[in-house]
């Protein structure tokens, strides 16, 4: 059966989205949402995007977010993503409000967006929320046995040993801090190959960081299910939160991705860390498509 559907194409520093509004109705049944956002992200084959957004109807916040990677599966949070779901309900008179609570398949998230004299939505900030380093929630399996932290962990890729860090703000997340420039740093060969690593269970995204000062840093992402992506919002995030665990970097820090540019902030609880994070959003277009259901 053909179906023609609206959607909104959106990015992120790059980390680019289709949209599809589902807060009045379900547009995509259930199980057809894995093989649709695996099907309509296909690059040069159909419209192309890292992933797709659904903007859903929520009990306990003002929207729900969900998002499928570009092969299909559903990840747990993603920061580019649902900045752009913040910047899609307020455009389009969903959820009208600077200061918003979104739902995510973690926890309740907050967004408080800048808006300019046009109306026109200009930052958008999120709450993060808290930082977790224990293998078990992250999830990851330490070689070294430890089960308090994935700090500084020996894992071997292709009989080469990589330095790693690892830590979830929702979703697991594994960072080199490097002296090799990135741009000297073979993704292709190094991203798929942490992805699947036996440390990390459930698949993990993979960051490269290189350090300019304690308080700016250049990242080059692969994403988990996606592969190289411009910029990941929950990535910059832990690649901060690990960078100021580890004492190397400062509680702001102004990081440089692939597609532009992020501010990290992190409080200390002193027994837990918590992020806030800010960029910008940007709707490319608005278009409808027939899709085989």
């Amino acid at each position: 059966m053909n179906k023609e559907i609206q959607f909104t194409k959106m990015h992120a520093l790059g980390n680019d989205y289709i949209v599809i509004n589902e807060t009045k109705e379900t547009v995509i049944d259930e199980d057809m949402k894995t093989p649709l956002s695996d099907t309509i992200c296909t690059r040069r084959f159909n419209v192309g995007a890292d992933g797709v957004i659904f903007a859903c109807k929520s009990d306990k916040a003002d929207v729900k977010f969900r998002i499928f990677n570009s092969d299909g599966s559903e990840a747990e949070m993603c920061g580019n993503g649902i900045r752009c779901l913040a910047k899609y309900v307020y455009d389009n008179d969903i959820v009208k409000k600077t200061t918003m609570q979104i739902e995510t398949m973690e926890d309740i998230k907050e967004a408080r967006l800048t808006v300019d004299e046009n109306d026109e939505v200009t930052s958008i900030q999120i709450d993060m929320g808290r930082g977790y380093f224990k293998p078990e929630d992250i999830p990851a399996i330490a070689p070294s046995g430890n089960t308090d932290e994935f700090i500084n962990e020996e894992i071997v890729v292709e009989d080469e040993t990589v330095i790693m860090n690892a830590a979830s703000v929702g979703n697991p997340h594994a960072v080199c801090f490097t002296d090799v420039n990135i741009d000297d740093i073979d993704l292709d060969f190094y991203g798929p190959r942490i992805e699947t690593h036996e440390a990390f269970p459930e698949k993990v995204n993979v960051h490269f960081v290189n350090i300019i000062t304690p308080d700016e840093i250049n990242i080059l992402t692969w994403e988990r299910g996606a592969g190289f992506t411009y910029a990941c919002g929950t990535g910059t995030t832990t690649c901060v939160l690990l960078g100021y665990k580890t004492g190397l970097l400062a509680d702001h820090v102004h990081a440089h991705l692939s597609g532009g540019d992020l501010d990290i902030t992190i409080t200390d609880h002193d027994d837990y860390l918590t992020a806030t994070m800010e960029g910008r959003a940007v709707t490319v277009y608005e278009a409808s498509m027939n899709v085989e259901l």
